[in-house]
Order: structure tokens, then sequence, then C-alpha cells
């Protein structure tokens, strides 16, 4: 399913100056533990991982960085992980977003499948009446009323857009740049950058991409180059690539990417291609140890975190960066225009 840009309605990029400190935004995917290579399950939704919150929460104090935790049903509806969230929200040591995954999120009228996985597939009314459901939990469950929206498995799509327009949302992050999900029904991004952009139909919406590109010498050549060398399975077209220097896709996150990697791709987005803004992403099961792929024990786990804490060492030090939020963020780009008399229309 390809994502057609009208279905943002007016796109608009951020004007970034030159001059302007790089921010740095973490946004945590904050859900139910689940294997991820398993069928979809409505039953699989125990959220013990929140207890590790803390941890992350110590890594990012020292560099003034609140965190934004996408809240998905099954968290906000557990009165344990809704607790923690709603006591960490009200002494302003972090955000709250809403984070949508359909398989598990009511109402349950969907068969359960990969394409419907992805919560652009259920049609616009269900799609609708499951994040307006996900929306009102998170505000009886820990208080808050969430701005920014994150659609599971990056499930995003034409009436996703005018639905978290309709809803209330600011920003939405479920744009993951030069990624396709296509080949299981799911959107494909691989004509977008990572670059805050304004949408909307009626008023105007942040959105605010994962941190997600090429490095490498050939990287000017990325998106063909990478899309080609896929095809070769056989030969694994990608890791050679990669090994070589030549090209390497990553994301800024510190699952199944490395700290040199993060760095590399942050550098090159600022320093080459005038990128300012940057989101840091990761699951919340993976700060428990047995939960996701990345981190199978307690060592795992340490060397997980201590990699976001080297990033925003390296973020906030060696690149002068600051912290932000994605609230901070809409705030700072997209209401002083609305405050300014242009307010609820797009071009």
């Amino acid at each position: 399913m390809k994502l057609a840009a009208n279905g943002f309605g007016s796109m608009t990029p951020v004007s970034q100056p030159p001059t302007d400190a790089p921010q740095l935004f973490v946004v945590v995917d904050t859900e139910e533990e689940f294997d991820w290579s398993a069928p979809f399950s409505r039953e699989a939704v125990g959220v013990t991982a929140i207890a590790e919150v803390g941890r992350l929460q110590a890594i990012l104090a020292p560099y003034r960085i609140t965190p934004t935790y996408v809240v998905d049903y099954p968290i906000a509806a557990t009165d344990f992980s809704a607790r923690r969230l709603s006591e960490l929200a009200k002494a302003g040591d972090c955000h709250i977003g809403a984070h949508l995954h359909p398989w598990v999120n009511p109402p349950h009228l969907e068969a359960l499948s990969a394409r419907t996985s992805y919560a652009c597939n259920l049609g616009a009314s269900l799609e609708h009446d499951k994040i307006e459901r996900l929306t009102e939990t998170i505000g009886v469950g820990i208080g808050v009323v969430p701005r920014a929206y994150k659609a599971g498995r990056y499930g995003f799509g034409a009436t996703t857009a005018r639905i978290v327009e309709q809803l209330g949302f600011d920003v939405d992050l479920s744009v993951n740049p030069h990624m396709d999900f296509s080949s299981d029904g799911g959107p494909t991004f691989e004509a977008f950058e990572p670059v805050p952009f304004v949408f909307g139909h009626s008023r105007r919406l942040l959105e605010l991409p994962c941190t997600t590109g090429f490095i490498g010498t050939a990287r000017r050549f990325g998106r063909p180059l990478h899309r080609a060398a896929s095809k070769l399975e056989t030969f694994r077209g990608v890791g050679v690539l990669a090994r070589s220097g030549a090209l390497n896709k990553v994301m800024l996150s510190p699952e199944g990417n490395t700290f040199t990697e993060m760095r590399a791709l942050t550098e090159t987005l600022y320093r080459s291609d005038g990128v300012r803004t940057f989101a840091l992403t990761l699951h919340s099961p993976s700060l428990k140890p047995g939960c996701t792929e990345y981190v199978r024990t307690a060592a795992d786990r340490d060397a997980f975190l201590a990699t976001i804490d080297r990033y925003c060492e390296f973020f906030c030090g060696t690149l002068d960066g600051v912290p932000t939020t994605p609230a901070g963020l809409y705030d700072q780009y997209v209401r002083p225009r609305v405050n300014q008399g242009d307010p609820t229309r797009t071009p």
C-alpha cells in the first residue's frame, strides 16, 4: 500500500535554519510484551516491563531529556502500568502519547492477520473507534489527554491522517522514512525524509518522522541501491554493502543499531543534510531482559542502556544539541503560526 502524499492534506516542510542547534527527543513505544515472531493474539497483554522504566528515566535525567511514552491499550487499561506512568507524568518527568496496536485494542471487530495489524487497513470507521477508545482509556487510566499519536507497526495511511486531525492530536510520529512495509500489506515510506513537516486538511498538525537514513560512501544513491541489494537475498547484498562501508540504512534506535552507526547517521544528517530534529526511539519491553530479541539477558539490558547514555552524551556534548519533546516542537514550529492568525486552515 503506497501512502499518497495527499493523504496528509497540504504538506509544508518546517523551516530549520542552519544556525539552529540540533534537537533530540525520545519516543518510547510503550506496549505489551509479546512474541514478535508469533501470530497476532488478543491474549498477549502482559505489561511487566513498565517496572523497568526507572532505569531509562535515570539515564535521560542528567541530559534533561523528557521522554514521550506513546502508550497502547494494555498499558493504559492495566492499573499497575497506568499508575506508574501517571506518577511520572504528574511529576513532569515524561509526556504521554497514544500508540495503537489494533489487535489488542477494542472494539475487536476485525479478523486477526498481518494486514489488519496495520490500523490503516481497518477502514476509517473502525480505525477511528479504536483510536478514540485508546485516547479515552489513556485519559481515565493515566489522567492525560495525549497530544502525540504513533501508529503501531507504522500503520499510518490517508484515513489515519484525517482521524488524528479529527480527534484533536497535535503531532504524529508514525512515518518511518525509507522503509517499505508493503510486503505484508503495510504502507511504504520510501519517498519520505527524516525531516518534520506540517500537514492537515482543516487544521495544522506536525509530523515528526523517525530518524532513519543512509550512511556510507554511496548514500546519495541510497534508496535505489538499497532496494536493488535487498532483492539479492541469496548473496546478502544489503549486508555486503554495509560491511564494505558503501551503504548502510540506520535507524536512530539502540534496537539493532550500534552507537557508532547512530553517531554516523546523526553527523551525516546534521552536517550534510541540514537536519535539526532527531528522534531516538525504542520499545518499552526492551527495558526488561527476555521480552524482545534486542535484550535477552541482564548484560544485554545494561549494554542497551549504556548505548542510550553514550548517544545522549554525544548529542548533548559533542554535538552541542538540546533536548526537546514532540509537544515542544509543535509549540515551537506550529503554534506560533496559529497565534499569528494562520490557524485553522492549511493553504
